[in-house]
């Protein structure tokens, strides 16, 4: 499974780090066939994320990606997810990424990225608590106290650490239950499993 997390300047740190150590941890242990990537929402970049981190990627998403993963941060201020909104640029990316078969999630204020490519309206998803109705005023059918929701090709992480539990989840889909728990051990992460029925 090749999983693009694509990032952007003003993207939260935890929403993509956080599940892009639990991907490849997951790979690491020999366990799933997992590929991970951090990758630019433009290309190759320097990206300065919201807390001030800075990191250098080589490439933009791929075309054959089997997953795309939005992080959030900057709903609130203007700057990251909303500017992204506005350039327009990454919804393309995303509507390109369903057509083609691929699964299009989302961690924290990510989601509404996805909602502004038109890809939540009727689906079950959750976002960040502050975010909620934004979300739901989108279209998006609100999961309440869900961690995460899985809607088959959109899949929806609440705030920052949810985005662990979330891939978590996908690496148990991917290998099975028993790499999963290998995985939270590794990185010491007990798993709040709260999810949509």
């Amino acid at each position: 499974m090749k999983i693009d997390i694509v990032v952007f300047d003003g993207f939260d740190e935890m929403d993509a780090v956080g599940p892009y150590e639990v991907f490849r941890t997951a790979a690491e242990l020999g366990s799933a066939p997992i590929e991970a990537e951090l990758v630019g929402a433009h290309g190759a970049a320097t990206i300065t994320a919201s807390h001030g981190m800075r990191l250098v990627v080589d490439r933009g998403p791929a075309d054959d990606a089997d997953m795309v993963l939005v992080p959030g941060g900057g709903w609130f201020t203007g700057a990251g997810i909303r500017d992204e909104i506005e350039r327009g640029v990454l919804a393309g990316v995303l509507t390109a990424a369903r057509e083609r078969g691929a699964i299009v999630g989302s961690v924290c204020t990510g989601a509404m990225m996805l909602a502004a490519a038109g890809l939540v309206d009727g689906r079950r998803a959750t976002t960040h608590h502050s975010a909620i109705e934004d979300l739901r005023e989108a279209g998006a059918q609100i999961v309440d106290g869900a961690r995460y929701v899985d809607d088959g090709d959109l899949v929806t992480a609440g705030g920052v650490t949810s985005g662990l539990d979330l891939a978590l989840h996908i690496v148990e889909t991917v290998a099975g239950a028993s790499v999963a728990a290998a995985v939270a051990r590794e990185i010491e992460y007990e798993p709040r499993v709260v999810a949509a029925p």
